[in-house]
């Protein structure tokens, strides 16, 4: 059964994994013995990435790409194909979202998230898929959420492109799967991050944040999710033991989407 979960010998490219979700999936990947490469849109954040990764004792590649640029991230391919190797597994992490209400949201800020969220995984997907069936298996996960199934006040942005990334997990999967190639993937529910801290911290009252109430509410499993939660469904999606799973995404929520919520008090 470890034989299934084993990463070992896989070259595993996860994009913007410097910090965050991308990084505990990386390290998850780096524990189950793949050899870890990732980008950032800056060399001070791949530097940042290289030294977490170095204190942590993994060895990772990283290298400055913007996933929405073609050309950067054919080279990239290229380059990490020359010097590590071909791509076993892509993780599509790299993201951003805005928090806007939609009639006051600009065209020009509408498409950037639809560019980083939705187009990039096209590209860099699109970039390893000829690897991966010259080497007859690939494993693709792409990072979706919630918003691929639900909306939500001023995130249309990146609802659109979320859904569109189920989606695309969805067409990869019908397209490649003949090739051996599955692509799944997973959807965080909320999770515990430095930037979420003041939403989580109890008030010197001994009261909750309104956010935080909220949450907690509509979680059955009535707690935030951490990224450690989200890195044994990622080893799945990777390893042999999902090989006849393909265009599922999986929600690691805590059971939000399952749960219509408590009733208020």
């Amino acid at each position: 059964m470890d034989n299934q979960f084993s990463l070992d010998g896989k070259i595993a490219l996860i994009t913007g994994a410097s910090y965050g979700i991308g990084w505990a999936i990386a390290a998850a990947f780096a524990k189950a013995g793949a050899t870890i490469v990732f980008n950032d849109i800056s060399q001070a954040l791949v530097d940042k990435g290289l030294a977490s990764y170095q204190e942590a004792g993994i060895r990772a590649h990283g290298y400055v790409c913007d996933v929405t640029n073609e050309e950067q991230v054919n080279a990239l391919v290229a380059r990490v194909e020359k010097e590590v190797g071909a791509v076993d597994i892509l993780v599509n992490n790299a993201g951003i979202i805005k928090r806007i209400p939609m009639h006051e949201m600009s065209a020009a800020e509408f498409r950037q998230v639809i560019d980083i969220d939705l187009n990039g995984p096209f590209i860099v997907s699109k970039a390893v898929i000829p690897g991966m069936i010259r080497k007859g298996h690939g494993k693709i996960i792409n990072i979706c959420s919630m918003m691929s199934e639900l909306g939500r006040e001023t995130v249309s942005a990146y609802a659109a492109a979320k859904g569109g990334l189920k989606m695309l997990t969805r067409n990869i999967a019908s397209e490649y799967g003949q090739y051996n190639i599955q692509c799944n993937g997973i959807g965080p529910g909320y999770i515990a991050t430095p930037q979420t801290a003041p939403l989580r911290e109890i008030r010197p009252d001994g009261s909750r944040h309104p956010f935080d109430r909220f949450i907690l509410a509509k979680t059955p499993a009535a707690r935030w999710g951490t990224t450690d939660d989200l890195q044994g469904p990622a080893v799945f999606l990777a390893s042999a033991a999902s090989d006849f799973v393909n265009g599922h995404v999986l929600y690691v929520d805590g059971g939000i989407l399952a749960y219509i919520g408590k009733q208020p008090e």
